[in-house]
């Protein structure tokens, strides 16, 4: 198994306006992509980020190697609960993930 990070060119994840996140995987090759396309299970993103996975959307798109997740801020952007205003630390987390294919 091997860590997401590790295969993908760069995990990024952005501020999506108030109330959603944005996660990019940016896999460079079309082998990589079909490794993490193929290994990176929507229910474990969302189980990561405890979202239901019904609130989850996902965007496989091969002809760019890149998928794209798209999920509700865990709290309101600019609350005193939000802890990232720029959404920039879920990255880290979605990079651990491992992929075993």
């Amino acid at each position: 198994m091997t860590a997401l990070k590790d295969i993908a060119d760069k995990v990024r994840s952005k501020n999506a306006g108030p109330f959603w996140l944005t996660l990019d995987v940016f896999c460079g090759t079309e082998e990589a992509y079909q490794r993490i396309s193929n290994g990176l299970a929507t229910d474990a993103v969302a189980r990561l980020f405890g979202t239901d996975p019904t609130q989850l959307k996902r965007f496989d798109m091969p002809e760019l190697n890149v998928v794209k997740f798209s999920l509700p801020r865990p709290a309101v952007q600019g609350t005193r609960a939000d802890r990232d205003m720029h959404g920039a630390s879920f990255a880290v987390l979605l990079g651990e993930v491992r992929i075993d294919r």
